[in-house]
């Protein structure tokens, strides 16, 4: 079977126009993405949702309002547990299915909302972000390769992409609640505990939803897997689906090899793909998104608007353009590319973040004039509508595609790790250094590091759009060895390396 004959490759779907699937055409593929998107959606709203909170808990715990660690770590601690559940994510992913791990996360999560909730003093909140970032990671990990085994190759891209509107719509969702909440008692612990509701949702629904069917190949459950497939394609595609899959599990069984955490870096070709992925989540992440998401109402109110609910209303519309721009990256995704979206979401970051910066430095020398508070508004708002379609869902759905099945767990796993450990560098040391240097230069900082991430886009990550994974795994092999390599194994390359 040639690349260009296997199902869902560009070649195949020219000879046989009549089995494309379009985004719409199959209500089960759909549904299958927005119930594992609510793992995304909770991923949101535990990120937008702190940034509200900590407006109130200031008014709550004076230790809090005095030391700016406390803030950060209040915020950050959710991100330490989303990195280690993250790292075992991807474990979990490859032993027990992306099914169950995405039922224990939501226990985890609807856990740690009631610790936060019920937190009696910073300590025990500190604690239920924790378990809160527990679950997120393994949520994290969990949905986009969920979504990306279950969905044809000529609309995976949009598909995983509607993981990240399910991440941008719990943020906007986040921004709504904190805004409802402003004038109830217990306002902070509202908007905490009502973020397990969708963790109950999500649990009671997966319960009714399949395992992966590439993962039930993989693990030989062959008649539960056809049974999987016959509900998104139609007879003709699905043989020649299920033969190829039969195949790939036949060359799994010939391997007999386990894969470890360090086979990624021993296999050149793999080595590539996992520099690509994990530097992709890392620039999403040191280009500033999630300080404009978790203070954005820091951020309102260093601007000059001191009101709590201005603040939250504000960041709200930018909640909102995050949301309607993740709806444009997720038909950009798969006509514009991975590539020339993540280039062009760079180029308007880094002019975003000039904005941003310049607005804050001519603030702090004629604080009297309002124009500079506008100014770092429409800052804001135009990152969001630059970094939305193209840097947000860009890096998830790369990561969900670029890795062989072998290493999509173990090495999905380790870039979400990479992006929660990036998340949590930016988150911790934000509103420090911004009090150090102040807050242009921060900006400025961050659009030094978009300028970085642009060039490591352009040298570094190859276009994926509209390939199988087997095209994609060809992709590596031919940058690693040269061409005429598509015939000998990635895993049996490692030693080679």
């Amino acid at each position: 079977m040639t690349l260009d004959s296997l199902p869902g490759s560009s070649g195949y779907l020219d000879s046989y126009p009549e089995r494309k699937i379009s985004y719409f055409k199959n209500p089960y593929v759909l549904s299958l993405t927005v119930v594992a998107g609510i793992g995304g959606l909770l991923f949101g709203y535990d990120t937008g949702v702190i940034s509200g909170a900590l407006l109130y808990i200031k008014d709550d715990f004076e230790a809090v309002k005095q030391s700016s660690f406390l803030q950060e770590t209040i915020v950050s601690m959710a991100l330490v547990g989303a990195m280690i559940g993250a790292a075992a994510g991807g474990w979990i992913n490859d032993a027990y299915g992306r099914k169950k791990a995405t039922l224990l996360a939501d226990v985890i999560f609807a856990l740690g909302s009631a610790v936060m909730a019920a937190a009696p003093d910073p300590y025990v909140l500190i604690l239920g972000r924790l378990l809160v970032g527990l679950g997120v990671g393994v949520a994290s990990v969990t949905a986009p390769v969920y979504i990306a085994e279950a969905s044809p190759s000529e609309i995976r891209g949009a598909l995983v992409s509607t993981n990240v509107l399910m991440i941008t719509g719990g943020q906007f969702l986040s921004y709504l609640v904190n805004l409802g909440f402003t004038q109830v008692p217990g306002t902070w612990r509202w908007m905490l505990g009502i973020a397990g509701v969708p963790a109950v949702i999500q649990f009671s629904l997966m319960l009714c939803l399949p395992e992966s069917p590439r993962w039930l190949f993989m693990k030989d459950k062959k008649s539960e897997a056809i049974a999987v497939l016959s509900k998104i394609y139609d007879i003709a595609r699905l043989e020649d689906e299920i033969d190829y899959l039969s195949s790939q599990l036949e060359e799994e069984r010939q391997k007999k090899r386990d894969v470890r955490y360090l086979d990624v870096f021993k296999t050149k070709e793999i080595r590539l793909a996992f520099i690509a992925g994990a530097g992709l989540q890392a620039f999403q992440q040191f280009t500033g998104i999630n300080t404009v998401m978790y203070y954005s109402p820091t951020i309102v109110q260093m601007a000059g608007f001191q009101s709590n609910q201005l603040a939250l209303l504000l960041s709200l519309i930018v909640a909102s353009m995050n949301a309607a721009g993740t709806v444009l990256g997720i038909y950009l995704i798969d006509h514009a590319g991975r590539r020339m979206l993540a280039l062009s979401s760079l180029f308007g970051v880094i002019i975003s973040l000039l904005i941003l910066s310049g607005s804050f430095f001519a603030e702090s020398s004629d604080s009297s004039n309002a124009l500079y508070g506008w100014m770092a508004v429409m800052g804001l708002a135009l990152y969001i509508a630059f970094f939305s379609p193209g840097m947000g869902p860009v890096p998830w759905t790369v990561n969900s595609e670029i890795y062989p099945e072998a290493y999509r767990g173990i090495c999905g796993g380790m870039s979400a790790t990479v992006n929660w450990i990036s998340n949590l560098i930016v988150a911790q040391t934000f509103l420090s250094i911004a009090e150090a240097v102040g807050t242009g230069a921060t900006f400025l900082i961050l659009a030094g590091v978009a300028v970085t991430a642009f060039v490591f886009v352009f040298v570094l990550v190859p276009e994926t759009k509209g390939l199988t994974f087997e095209e994609v795994e060809n992709i590596w092999k031919e940058r690693a060895w040269g061409n005429g390599s598509n015939t000998q194994s990635l895993l049996e390359r490692g030693s080679e390396s």
